[in-house]
């Protein structure tokens, strides 16, 4: 069984991984030279939905319209529910599931991938240059994570 990080990406046309990498490298180097719109861009990438909450959207707003037909004008309606659910458990298993490719050739990212590119933004921004020199690295470390005084996974400036 795959990783949770990488069964995505692990499932997924590789042209299309290429492609969502490439996009995020285009975007670092234009941040590099226009640092003064991170912080901008770290507030969008805190609004991105992931591919996990975008697939757990699509397939609950699908099974309740079947529940909903299914209880209202057809009993065979009902089969809907019981198909996304089955999406849903292999999704888990697998990391794959009929939806996923039209999902990522949307330009739905992982929480993972999302998280390298605030990361990378982080990096240029000069948040992990203070953690070798720190007295304290652990807790300059946290703080340069997000872990420590932040606010919505951004380190507080």
């Amino acid at each position: 069984m795959p990783t949770t990080a990488a069964r995505v990406p692990q499932n997924r046309d590789e042209d299309i991984n290429r492609a969502i990498r490439k996009e995020a490298q285009a975007r670092l180097a234009h941040f590099a030279k226009h640092p003064e719109k991170i912080d901008d861009r770290l507030d969008e990438l805190d609004r991105e939905w992931d591919i996990e909450r975008a697939l757990e959207a699509n397939a609950s707003s699908v099974a309740l319209v079947g529940l909903t037909l299914g209880l209202t004008a057809d009993r065979r309606w009902l089969a809907l529910p019981v198909l996304v659910s089955g999406f849903l458990l292999q999704h888990a298993i697998q990391g794959w599931c009929p939806p996923l490719p039209l999902l990522r050739r949307l330009g739905f990212r992982t929480a993972e991938e999302i998280g390298q590119e605030r990361n990378a933004l982080k990096a240029l921004r000069g948040d992990f240059d203070k953690v070798k020199k720190a007295g304290n690295r652990v807790h300059e470390a946290a703080r340069a994570a997000g872990l420590g005084c932040d606010t919505h996974g951004r380190t507080a400036h």
